[in-house]
C-alpha cells in the first residue's frame, strides 16, 4: 500500500545548482581542520559528477572518548568550501540545537542520521523546530530494520511542511561477523520506493561497505536497483581521518568510481525491447499463479496433517522433520541456481503459513465450544 506524501522531487530542491540523476554527495565523514575540509572539497569538485557537499560537524559515537566532531566551527569551513566551489552543502543534525545552528549558517541541506531516526521524540523535535522553513531533508534508515520507523519519521517531518524530502539508505546493524559494515537488506528501501514512490532514494555505500574495496561494486548494486544517488565519504588522506578511515576514499579514488559506474535507464522506447519484456513478464505472471496453485495445495495437505496429528495428540511442530526439509530443500535448490539462503528464506515463510494452517486446524474445536457458548448464553 502507497503512502501519499506532498513531496517535491529532487531536481527541483530549488539550491541555485543543477541536480542531475544520480545526485552524488561527497565529503569527509569528519570535519577536522579548516584545510582539510576545503582541499577535499575542492578536489572532489574538481573531478567532476559531486553535485552536492557533506561533512560530519557532531558525530555521534558508541562510545565515549573518541573523536566526536569538531562543532560548530565546521559548519563556516564547510560553508567556505561550498562557497569556493559553488556546491550546496549538507550536515547531519541529531537534535535543535544542530539545525539552530545550521540554519543560522545557512547550510542548503540538513539530514538525520540513523540514530536519530530510530526515536520518534528526536524526530519531531526537529521536525517542530522546522516548521515553517521549508530545507530540504534527507533521513537515514534506522539503526535496526524497522520500515515503519524510517516512513514515520518522513512522515513527521513532511506533516511540519518540508516537501523537499529524501531517504538515505546506509544499511542495518547485525550481530556478528558479515561482509559488510552494515547489511543492506536491499528489499528494505525497495519496498519504501514502493510505498513512497514519489520519495528520492540515496544510497551511501561508505556506511554499508565499511572498507574501500567493495564500496564500487555496492555503489553499482544502487544504481542498478534505480537509486536516485549516491552519499560517498572522502578524505584527503583516508589512513589518518580521525573517524571511519576504514571505508573514506580520496577524491581523486571518488572520482574514479564515479566514471566507472555504468548508469542503466529505469524506461526504454524500443519497439523490440518492450515487446519481448511484455512476452517475457507474462510468462513470469503465469508461473506466479502456478506457484500460488502449487503452495495452495500444499497448505491443504498441511491441514490434513494437522488433523490427523490432533486426532493421535501429536504436537505441530516436529523439529527432526523441518531440519530435514529445509536441508534437503536447500540442496536440490542449488541444482536449480537458487542460493542456500533464498531456499531457507522461502521454506521458513511456507512452514510459518504451515504452522498457522495447522494450528487453525488444531483449534477448530475450541472455536465451536466457544461459538456454542456464545450462541447459549445470548
Amino acid at each position: 500500500m502507497s503512502v501519499e506524501l506532498n513531496l517535491l522531487p529532487i531536481n527541483e530542491w530549488d539550491l541555485d545548482v543543477t541536480l542531475q540523476e544520480p545526485i552524488v554527495i561527497s565529503g569527509p565523514c569528519s570535519a577536522e581542520t579548516e584545510e582539510q575540509v576545503m582541499e577535499t572539497c575542492t578536489r572532489l569538485a574538481a573531478q567532476g559528477g559531486v553535485h552536492m557537499l557533506r561533512a560530519g560537524i557532531w558525530k555521534p559515537r558508541t562510545r565515549p572518548n573518541c573523536f566526536e566532531g569538531i562543532g560548530s566551527v565546521g559548519l563556516k569551513w564547510l560553508k567556505a568550501a561550498g562557497k569556493e566551489t559553488g556546491l550546496p552543502v549538507t550536515v547531519e543534525v541529531a537534535n535543535v540545537k544542530h539545525v539552530y545552528e545550521a540554519l543560522r549558517m545557512g547550510i542548503d541541506v540538513l539530514w538525520i542520521g540513523a540514530r536519530t531516526t530510530v526515536n520518534p521524540f528526536a524526530v519531531q523535535e526537529i521536525a517542530d523546530a522546522l516548521k515553517g522553513v521549508d530545507i530540504p531533508v534527507m533521513v537515514k534508515n534506522p539503526v535496526n530494520p524497522d520500515l515503519p520507523l524510517w516512513m514515520g519519521a518522513l512522515e513527521r517531518l513532511n506533516q511540519a511542511g518540508i516537501t523537499r524530502l529524501g531517504a538515505i539508505h546506509r544499511g542495518f546493524s547485525a550481530y556478528g561477523e558479515t561482509k559488510y559494515r552494515n547489511k543492506p537488506e536491499w528489499e528494505i528501501p525497495i519496498e519504501l520506493k514502493r510505498r513512497l514512490p514519489k520519495i528520492p532514494l540515496i544510497c551511501d555505500p561508505s556506511h554499508i561497505c565499511g572498507r574501500r574495496d567493495i564500496l564500487q561494486a555496492v555503489s553499482q548494486k544502487a544504481m542498478d536497483l534505480d537509486f536516485d544517488g549516491l552519499m560517498i565519504e572522502s578524505h584527503i588522506t583516508p589512513s589518518k581521518a580521525l573517524s571511519d578511515a576504514k571505508q573514506q576514499v580520496t577524491p581523486e579514488r571518488c572520482g574514479e568510481m564515479l566514471r566507472d559506474l555504468v548508469h542503466r535507464s529505469p524506461e526504454s522506447s524500443n519497439e523490440l525491447f518492450l515487446e519481448t519484456l511484455e512476452d517475457l513478464r507474462e510468462k513470469i505472471d503465469g508461473i506466479d499463479l502456478e506457484v500460488l496453485e502449487v503452495l495452495g495445495k500444499r497448505m491443504e495437505v498441511s491441514e490434513e496433517i494437522g488433523r490427523y496429528k490432533k486426532s493421535n495428540n501429536i504436537t505441530i511442530l516436529q523439529a527432526a522433520r523441518w531440519d530435514k526439509i529445509i536441508n534437503s530443500r536447500a540442496k536440490v535448490g542449488l541444482t536449480r541456481g537458487l542460493t542456500q539462503e533464498f531456499v531457507e528464506d522461502l521454506y521458513n515463510a511456507i512452514h510459518k503459513e504451515s504452522i498457522r494452517h495447522q494450528t487453525k486446524v488444531m483449534n477448530e474445536a475450541n472455536a465451536e465450544k466457544e461459538a456454542a457458548s456464545k450462541t447459549a448464553n445470548s
